[in-house]
């Protein structure tokens, strides 16, 4: 799978889930517990612990808690769990089957 970006073309690689990011760039450097991090987001420790370890996906709303929190943009956590989802998509393209309908 290739990706076009202003004329050229990149090559996807295997991005990390967001949880990962999450953990190892936010939790960890800050000392941060998933109980303290669940309370200062307004959500259950088993919500969290879902994102963390890749079962679930950050929504739109986790985006915004997120980029409150960590003073970050709301985009960058969609565009990571976009990326993720894309990659994982692409891996069974083969299988789709779609009828082309551009030429």
């Amino acid at each position: 799978m290739r990706t076009i970006t202003k004329g050229t073309v990149m090559r996807m690689h295997n991005p990390p889930h967001p949880g990962e990011i999450l953990k190892s760039l936010c939790l960890e450097p800050l000392g941060l517990t998933v109980t303290q991090t669940a309370e200062a987001l307004g959500i259950s420790r088993k919500t969290l612990s879902s994102i963390l370890n890749g079962r679930s996906g950050i929504s739109p709303e986790m985006a915004v808690r997120l980029s409150i929190a960590f003073d970050t943009t709301a985009e960058s956590w969609l565009n990571q769990q976009t990326q993720f989802d894309l990659w994982h998509a692409e891996q069974s393209r083969k299988q789709l089957r779609v009828t082309r309908l551009a030429a």
